[in-house]
């Protein structure tokens, strides 16, 4: 309750700033026209004292020299930045965060609560380390949403194992992959069992972007091949009605990763691979062992089994999953 009364409270501020904006504009121009006799005069004076003075005279025109020069610098790079700021909101950026440290977590939770629980999230990631942490920026959507479609990085793959060795981090293990996979694994399949509507899938690839999609809102965070993640900025895209926005370029590289026919649908409830043909046809299923162990399977659509060897690496926390 007090959540949302901060939250309403900010939107009155916000809705009313425009109308207290034209009240002190209108206040600052009658309080100038009122002084200006009072200015002219007192210029008058400052002249007649500094007319005849060389060394008075000499430092106003440096001062007023200086003024000049900073006003201009001013402008110019108001300018350039108001070009900046035409050519960002055509692409719909909307939001840009520098990446490390708890202040940017911080104001990515403040902007998503901003925007209001989303009905719908997609998610690329590679261990989905903030879906377990009740603080993490996913843990609430992903209990709040409608439907949830995530994509996570293959614990067993080989861009796994590449990834692990390629980033010199001391929590960047190969066994904490799979160790973190596995726990963001069964933090869905409770959100499962509770007739949430959630669909995982395994993708083997090598991860390029951190991608988020709430809505009408896209969270975007780039995967350095030797750097944390952490220390990456994070962009906020906006839909764009003009379909003119980067909004879309995302939206549609996570469409077509997702109906990519390579990329297997992780069964919550049986642990099975499931690959489908392009029209959603299931085509066969595998078997998906954790441990690496052999386990018997039954018959069916069933063919084989997907041993997890001990390949993986564990995020490090992120605003972002």
């Amino acid at each position: 309750m007090n959540k949302k009364f901060w939250i309403d409270l900010r939107h009155a501020i916000s809705s009313s700033g425009h109308v207290w904006y034209h009240i002190g504009l209108v206040s600052l121009s009658a309080g100038i026209a009122m002084s200006l006799p009072y200015l002219a005069q007192g210029f008058l004076t400052y002249w007649a004292f500094v007319q005849n003075e060389k060394v008075y005279l000499v430092s106003a025109e440096i001062t007023v020299v200086i003024v000049l020069i900073l006003f201009f610098n001013h402008l110019s790079r108001s300018i350039q930045s108001g070009k900046l700021a035409k050519a960002a909101r055509g692409a719909g950026l909307v939001n840009f965060i520098p990446g490390g440290g708890d202040l940017a977590h911080h104001k990515v939770k403040q902007f998503i609560q901003a925007q209001g629980l989303p009905r719908r999230v997609m998610i690329i990631g590679s261990t989905g380390g903030t879906f377990v942490d009740p603080e993490g920026d996913s843990h609430t959507l992903l209990k709040n949403c409608l439907e949830a479609r995530i994509m996570l990085l293959n614990p067993c793959s080989e861009n796994a194992r590449i990834r692990a060795t390629s980033i010199l981090h001391p929590e960047i293990t190969l066994e904490n992959l799979k160790a973190q996979a596995k726990r963001s694994v069964e933090f869905l399949k409770l959100l499962k069992a509770a007739r949430k509507k959630v669909t995982l899938k395994f993708y083997s690839t090598d991860p390029n972007v951190k991608l988020a999609i709430l809505d009408d809102h896209i969270w975007l965070q780039h995967y350095h091949t030797t750097l944390d993640i952490r220390t990456m900025p994070m962009y906020a895209f906006k839909h764009n009605p003009k379909d003119h926005g980067l909004y879309t370029i995302f939206y549609q590289h996570f469409v077509e990763k997702w109906d990519n026919p390579e990329t297997p649908e992780y069964d919550l409830e049986t642990d099975e691979l499931v690959y489908r043909f392009a029209n959603g046809t299931e085509r066969r299923r595998e078997k998906f062992s954790w441990d690496g162990e052999p386990h018997p399977i039954g018959s069916g659509l069933v063919t084989e089994e997907v041993p997890c060897h001990e390949v993986g690496v564990i995020e490090p926390q992120a605003s972002m999953v």
